[in-house]
């Protein structure tokens, strides 16, 4: 009885009279070794950062005694839910393929709309407004990009500049607007068995965001829009439509979290050296520490919820330990380096 032998590249039987060369079997080999590397390089662009934020978790544990305490992580989380939401929606925008710098402005604008709301028409419009806001400016950006062909990055650049101006405007020049009554600062400063709202409402749109990409037929048109356009173009996939849907919901997000940031705050304003001006450097951060491409085609919403929970932990981690703040921004800057570098690394394999 003979034995039949196995052809190297396509792993089935090898064809009798047809002998395989040295070449194909030491090309066969290299491919082998090439796609092990890619899997190997893929799983570590994909759940390095958790191994990461547990090895981070731990050192902070044994630095300092009160990080692991169940209020400072309860305040960590706390204090980047507004980051995270506006995060995990941009997370989507860059799946597509796309950039969103506008995220700080939209932030700041609806905000100061809610604000004004509140003062002007009565306090439960700033809840409705404060939402459609950021969802007609998220629209705006798909527009430009889709329907006028406006490269992302210079179109959000652009809004960002108009957002900010027409919330200066509002506030004329960054005055605060400061609603009364109690129902406004009820989400931002209000708990719920002893968790604060905001936290409550970054872990509903992380789970809803990341269910979307994961079981939905929209999430699977995603990652086809973004791995390659002109193909999902061809297939039927309608493409403008996909982006234009990203933005709405970056933008919504981004008008959520600046609903949250006002009521936490009682007030409304159009100053941009806090928060709003590094929520969207803050956001895409995150998205790139948890993976994503900056290609688009790649990412998943729970990599972002670590990586901007990440961020924070470095910031409330060295804080505790009285570490100068520049150090803040040269780790942070490392790891969005080390992590970029990994997911370019992927993408060429």
């Amino acid at each position: 009885m003979t034995s039949q032998s196995s052809d190297p590249v396509t792993g089935g039987p090898a064809v009798a009279g047809e002998p395989v060369s040295a070449d194909e079997a030491n090309a066969a080999v290299v491919a082998r070794r090439l796609s092990q590397r890619r899997i190997r390089a893929q799983h570590v662009r994909d759940y390095g950062i958790v191994v990461f934020a547990i090895a981070l978790f731990i050192y902070f544990s044994v630095a300092s005694p009160a990080f692991a305490t169940g209020q400072n992580l309860l305040n960590l989380v706390n204090q980047n839910a507004t980051v995270g939401i506006a995060g995990c929606a941009v997370t989507l925008t860059i799946i597509a393929g796309n950039f969103d710098l506008s995220l700080g402005a939209i932030f700041v604008l609806s905000e100061v709309l809610a604000a004004y709301v509140a003062v002007h028409w009565g306090v439960w419009w700033a809840f409705p407004v404060a939402l459609a806001a950021g969802s007609v400016m998220g629209l705006i950006n798909g527009l430009l990009v889709t329907k006028l062909h406006v490269n992302a990055f210079l179109a959000t650049l652009a809004t960002a500049l108009s957002f900010g101006g027409i919330a200066a405007g509002v506030t004329h020049g960054g005055l605060l607007i400061t609603p009364q009554g109690s129902v406004f600062t009820f989400i931002g400063q209000t708990r719920v068995v002893g968790v604060q709202y905001p936290v409550i409402i970054f872990a509903v749109v992380a789970i809803i965001l990341q269910l979307v990409l994961s079981y939905t037929v929209f999430g699977r048109h995603l990652y086809g829009v973004g791995d390659n356009r002109n193909a999902a173009r061809l297939s039927g996939l309608k493409v403008d439509r996909t982006v234009i849907i990203t933005f709405v919901v970056t933008g919504g997000a981004c008008g959520l979290a600046g609903l949250i940031d006002a009521s936490t705050t009682g007030s409304g304003s159009s100053l941009t050296a806090g928060l709003a001006g590094q929520l969207a450097l803050l956001a895409i951060a995150g998205v790139a520490l948890g993976g994503s491409s900056i290609f688009g085609g790649v990412g998943s919403v729970w990599r972002t919820v670590l990586g901007v929970l990440m961020l924070g932990m470095i910031t409330n981690g060295f804080n505790l330990l009285a570490v100068t703040p520049y150090w803040q921004d040269i780790v942070r800057g490392l790891l969005i380096i080390i992590a970029v570098a990994i997911s370019l690394a992927v993408d060429r394999r």
